[in-house]
């Protein structure tokens, strides 16, 4: 075999029996393309010079020119031109000479990946003609000048979603020359909300606004008795990170083919964003140990968490589920699919989906954490995609759950959704993906159960409206919160509720009907209990208040237990109990106190400040158990934010972020971060001390780039102290 023709098999990509070609899942690689075709043998003094050719092509990319402003993509920092797809963009080509439509023929050449294939969508001829058709690839000439001619081009409305390459074909009667391979004239194409023709359409322009272009929101979380919001920058317009998005499906290996699918795009990102087994953009940490990275409760928005990804190639460590929400809201709002965050209040980790939480009672009355296996979250994040979904029936569109949180695998991976939430509503878990999942982290029942020294299991209490009390999302336009509950489920108790868990369960969700059980509620005596709201670091009380409606007597031996939590509902210790001896007279009341000191919790406190309490008490007449648990939250100092001098674009100005420390306790190695989209890049400082009741100020300078209402988040994190943060919003003028 000669040199040449071994360094020729060499040259050829590794192929296999199943295909003519690899697999085209990069959008990173391309393939080489010839300057010039020729047909058989050119003749002897044949110059290409001589024939139409290409001087310049002008895309019209500027954040002030037509197609930006027109296609709503002016706010990307990004030199190269970014249209959405199925509405048309213009751009203007110089010739060396004066184009001829009757003797001259040129189209234009759109490339992505390395393997382009027309069939497949990754190589797009698009012919001059003399109309344009609605979302279908065209192109036609709407002014001539001199050697310029300028065009308007369509493509299609359901165009892959990535950047391509641009090349100008001029034929010739020897040939076909085309331009040189030009960085300058890439051309990033995105989902089109603003298109009828496109998967994700959506029609109300106020809604576009927060759930595409809006770079800033508000993530709810705490708990339900006592919600908190904190605001998280999602930054999808900053330099790189529309490239570094796009990385992610080349991460993914998403086939280039399929990128025009929004259902297939959410899919594979819901994997990559965790790093489970991917080695996706996020590692999770519940465990409150943060070694070599960071705790999740720093981080104040997405930019650096996808740009060190970006740049590494490694996991960021770590995130929680408002981290995995929040930079996959970036994700799928840089790439034109509208999207929003979802606070899911008192969510159900159901470890095997049967609709039902079981908490189990020693003898006494007691949680037997032993035997008691699934949680109860605080709150979980998630978030909704907008799309349509033809692989379903008519009126599954819309809202879709896709959840980045590594919780359970999903067809062998960490993934979840996109599930209709009109499915879930309904009770139509059949439809893909991942629907009893969801529609257990909704809908749920607590049960509470003991068993008896016979062995009989007996069911002491079923809380059916504990879970999924409050489903939640930013409001549209303002930083207010919008309860979405009743899009997830009907009102608790009524007919239509009831239909759709028999629906659920006909579609196949388990809902366990424990055998050999007994279940005789005490009914005629209430209890409940109440925590008293308290910043961290203070003494507060929990009051217990028990309710006889008959006209018996009844004493009661009650538990009261204060546990420190994960705000995944996993306990980490026991830090208070107390048993006490309660009287009922008939048709009465009474309460009972419960007091936590603050040295009794300090030491032993987790990240959220989360506490959960759970009181029983056993009917001595009767021998029934009254079961009631909450979860509640503390206080957390905020961070106060201020600017001092004018606040206009492209002017210096001055930021200050002041702390006072609550605690009667030195703060040691904390870390301030302050960012805002279009003011400031992410900016961190670390003190060494902050001594108790102390106060600190940190100043810094910046340059705000674009006007407008914009907002500044800082973060402050320390071992002792986390989940510290501070906002203002800041009206930047124009210069």
């Amino acid at each position: 075999m000669s040199e040449t023709t071994s360094t020729r098999k060499q040259k050829k990509p590794l192929l296999n029996g199943r295909r003519a070609l690899p697999s085209n899942n990069s959008n990173a690689e391309e393939n080489e393309v010839p300057e010039m075709e020729v047909f058989g043998l050119t003749p002897r003094g044949f110059n290409p010079k001589d024939y139409l050719h290409v001087v310049d092509i002008h895309m019209f990319k500027e954040p002030y020119e037509i197609n930006k402003q027109q296609h709503h993509t002016d706010k990307y920092y990004s030199p190269k031109l970014i249209v959405r797809r199925g509405q048309p963009f213009q751009i203007q080509i110089d010739f060396n000479r004066p184009y001829k439509p009757d003797t001259d023929q040129f189209w234009l050449e759109y490339l992505i990946g390395r393997y382009p294939q027309q069939n497949k969508g990754t190589y797009i001829p698009v012919l001059v003609g003399d109309e344009l058709k609605p979302g279908e690839w065209g192109a036609k000439i709407t002014h001539k000048e001199n050697n310029s001619i300028r065009l308007s081009i369509m493509s299609s409305a359901t165009c892959i979603i990535g950047k391509f390459r641009l090349y100008v074909a001029i034929s010739s009667p020897f040939g076909i020359f085309r331009t040189r391979r030009n960085a300058e004239t890439d051309t990033y194409i995105l989902f089109n909300p603003w298109c009828q023709q496109d998967a994700v359409f959506l029609d109300d322009e106020k809604e576009r606004e927060e759930y595409v272009l809006n770079d800033v929101g508000v993530i709810f979380h705490g708990d339900v008795n006592d919600i908190k919001l904190r605001s998280w920058s999602y930054g999808q317009f900053e330099e790189d990170i529309l490239d570094a998005c796009l990385f992610l499906m080349d991460k993914a290996e998403l086939e280039l083919s399929g990128r025009g699918n929004p259902i297939k795009i959410v899919r594979v990102a819901s994997a990559v964003i965790n790093s489970k087994d991917d080695d996706g953009v996020i590692a999770g940490s519940w465990d409150n140990s943060y070694t070599y990275g960071v705790a999740p409760s720093i981080w104040t928005g997405s930019v650096d968490i996808l740009l060190e990804y970006y740049s590494s190639r490694q996991p960021v460590r770590y995130g929680q589920c408002w981290v995995f929400a929040g930079v996959f809201n970036t994700f799928l709002r840089c790439l034109g699919i509208p999207a929003r965050v979802i606070t899911n209040y008192s969510s159900a980790h159901d470890n095997n989906a049967n609709l039902q939480l079981d908490f189990y009672l020693d003898e006494e009355g007691k949680l037997d954490t032993k035997t008691t296996k699934d949680s109860i979250w605080n709150y979980h994040c998630w978030n909704e995609a907008w799309m349509s979904r033809p692989d379903l029936p008519v009126g599954f569109g819309g809202w879709q759950v896709v959840d980045a949180t590594p919780q359970e695998t999903s067809d062998g991976m960490y993934r979840c959704g996109p599930t209709s939430v009109q499915a879930i509503k309904h009770g139509h878990v059949c439809f893909q993906f991942d629907a009893p999942f969801v529609f257990a982290e909704v809908n749920s029942d607590i049960v509470y159960s003991r068993r008896e020294r016979n062995g009989a299991q007996v069911i002491e209490k079923i809380d059916m409206t504990h879970v999924g009390k409050l489903i939640v999302t930013k409001e549209i336009g303002s930083d207010g919160m919008m309860d979405i509950t009743e899009e997830y489920k009907f009102q608790e108790g009524s007919d239509e509720e009831r239909l759709a868990l028999d629906t659920a369960v006909m579609y196949g969700v388990k809902k366990q009907i424990t055998q050999d059980t007994v279940y005789y509620p005490q009914t005629d005596v209430d209890m409940d209990f109440q925590v008293q709201k308290a910043i961290l670091g203070s003494d507060f009380k929990v009051t217990i208040a028990f309710k006889n409606k008959s006209q018996n007597y009844y004493s009661a031996t009650a538990y009261f237990s204060g546990n420190i939590v994960f705000y995944t509902g996993v306990m980490k210790s026991e830090f208070k109990n107390q048993t006490f001896n309660v009287t009922l007279a008939p048709s009465s009341s009474s309460t009972f106190d419960v007091v936590i000191k603050s040295s009794e919790y300090l030491g032993e406190l987790l990240d959220q400040a989360s506490f959960h309490f759970f009181v029983t008490a056993r009917i001595n007449e009767t021998g029934k158990i009254l079961a009631v648990q909450k979860a509640t939250v503390l206080e957390i100092p905020m961070l106060h934010i201020k600017t001092q001098g004018e606040t206009v674009a492209g002017r210096e100005m001055f930021v200050t972020v002041e702390f006072t420390n609550p605690l009667n306790q030195t703060l040691e190695n904390v870390t301030l971060r302050l960012e805002g989209p279009g003011v400031l890049r992410t900016m961190k400082k670390d003190f060494r001390q902050i001594p108790a009741n102390s106060t600190l100020i940190w100043e810094v300078k910046c340059t705000p780039k674009r006007p407008g209402l914009r907002k500044l988040i800082a973060s402050l994190n320390c071992d002792a102290l986390r989940h510290v943060y501070g906002e203002l919003n800041v009206q930047i003028q124009k210069l």
